[in-house]
């Protein structure tokens, strides 16, 4: 066979394996022929092989795989076969804790080297996620151990919270303590250089040395340059301003507690708690569905916070711009950042309007995520760019740039 033919092969033998339950002997047969001519392992076809576990009784493969884009298009489609079999190929019924912890590590392989720009692996997570006997795993606590935390098992878990009692519960919270951590870390780092005034040059400058402008003091002293000697006589030393003038900020966060909002919800409600832990930060955080519920007291502690919230259910603006716009004092001084798919009450426009022309600093926050998936009204989508307040969707950087720059 050509290289073509041979690429085709190994292609149609991934999507039979993927959309049929049963084997194609002849695709079979040909791929096995085709990986034996690469001189490749006869377990790269074997989909219930980890990639891990390839790799470690395979060493060489550990640089093929690292360098995909530089092989022939046939062992190249071998290798992206195996990748793509693992991740894609997960069968119907019941999954285990081991089983999910194996595929995520997979699925970590295939975005490092592919990617997944269609957030499809995200998909397939939650999917698998579904399928596991979620309770009878958190009351084995050798299962539960097994658990790596991930968006999808945080939501299965926040939704599944008020069923959970004893050893289960305690397993799901020690789940949901580990995921906030680890992401709270990784928030931290974008928003620890944030700064929250302005020089105040009012102050006289410090006369230490680290201050000392060494440019200035030069420039200033040009004229005392002694041509006989070759050196500068300094008349006078000139220091940098670093006191900084700062106003107490107020930062009003409002989440939509709708089931499809729980990536953007978490994340956001753990920057909440970290801007809240800057000085002249005053944060409030208001979560709701039909009713609204004040969080502001939990608001340092993200983890309390999600254990308060309820996934799902009905979806009412209105009741929480009742709650959330007596709390602005300060106008220019005041940022709403307002989380939602915005599938709400449309006279809630009217509110949005009236709290950008009055100054305060409106950010409406469609999905912020890892993959940017996100469904938004279309409705609301325009009407707010058409206010000069596009939604943010995308990664969680863009909103704390946008935070960063009010702040600063």
């Amino acid at each position: 066979m050509s290289d073509e033919n041979r690429r085709q092969v190994l292609y149609w033998r991934l999507l039979a394996r993927v959309f049929e339950p049963d084997e194609q002997p002849s695709l079979e047969s040909a791929s096995v022929a085709i990986v034996d001519d690469l001189g490749l392992p006869p377990a790269l076809l074997d989909p219930s092989i980890s990639i891990d576990n390839l790799v470690q009784r395979f060493p060489d493969l550990r640089d093929q795989l690292d360098n995909l884009h530089d092989l022939d298009s046939v062992r190249k489609a071998a290798l992206v076969s195996k990748l793509m079999l693992n991740v894609f190929n997960t069968g119907s019924g019941t999954v285990t804790a081991t089983q999910l912890a194996t595929w995520k590590k997979d699925a970590a392989c295939y975005q490092e080297l592919i990617g997944d720009e269609a957030g499809q692996l995200a998909q397939i997570e939650g999917d698998l996620v579904k399928r596991m006997h979620l309770r009878e795993v958190l009351n084995d606590p050798n299962l539960a151990k097994q658990l790596t935390p991930s968006m999808s098992l945080i939501e299965q878990l926040l939704r599944d919270k008020a069923n959970l009692s004893g050893v289960a519960l305690a397993n799901a919270k020690a789940l949901i303590r580990r995921f906030v951590d680890e992401v709270a870390q990784v928030l931290r780092t974008q928003v620890e250089k944030t700064s929250t005034g302005t020089i105040d040059r009012s102050v006289p400058p410090k006369r230490v040395f680290r201050n000392l402008d060494i440019e200035r003091t030069i420039w200033k002293n040009l004229t005392n340059w002694s041509p006989e000697d070759e050196r500068l006589y300094v008349d006078r030393l000139f220091y940098r301003h670093t006191a900084k003038r700062t106003t107490p900020a107020k930062m009003i966060v409002v989440v939509d507690q709708s089931g499809s909002m729980v990536d953007a919800m978490v994340n956001c409600t753990i920057l909440a708690s970290i801007f809240a832990g800057l000085p002249k930060v005053d944060v409030h955080l208001v979560a709701y569905d039909t009713r609204a519920l004040d969080l502001t007291p939990w608001v340092n502690d993200p983890f309390e916070v999600l254990l308060r919230t309820t996934l799902g259910g009905g979806t009412d603006g209105t009741v929480a711009m009742a709650l959330a716009r007596p709390k602005i004092s300060d106008l220019r001084n005041t940022v709403m950042v307002w989380i939602s798919d915005f599938y709400d009450n449309r006279s809630l426009i009217t509110d949005f309007e009236s709290i950008h022309r009055s100054g305060v600093k409106f950010i409406p926050v469609g999905s912020v995520n890892s993959s940017g998936q996100a469904s938004v009204d279309p409705w609301f989508r325009q009407k707010l760019k058409d206010l000069g307040t596009p939604v943010i969707s995308g990664h969680i950087r863009k909103l704390v740039f946008e935070l960063k720059s009010f702040l600063s």
